[in-house]
């Protein structure tokens, strides 16, 4: 688990960046993130990099939940 809460962008996806690299297919992180722009990086950068991500949302934060080098199907 990533916890990027109070961290403005682009830190929340430079440390999802980081943990992705290390990790292997199939494995799951977890990045919780409150900045708005969060909502539109951490997707994006999933996409362009083969990684399936969905999103929850609470009163104060995002959950993202990325699946490295698992493209979620359309």
């Amino acid at each position: 688990m990533i916890d990027a809460r109070g961290l403005k962008c682009p830190l929340p996806v430079l440390k999802l960046e980081k943990r992705l690299a290390e990790a292997a297919k199939g494995t799951t992180i977890v990045v919780l993130a409150s900045d708005p722009m969060a909502r539109i990086d951490i997707p994006l950068h999933c996409r362009q990099h083969g990684h399936g991500c969905a999103v929850a949302t609470t009163e104060d934060h995002m959950e993202f939940t990325v699946t490295v080098g698992v493209a979620a199907q359309a």
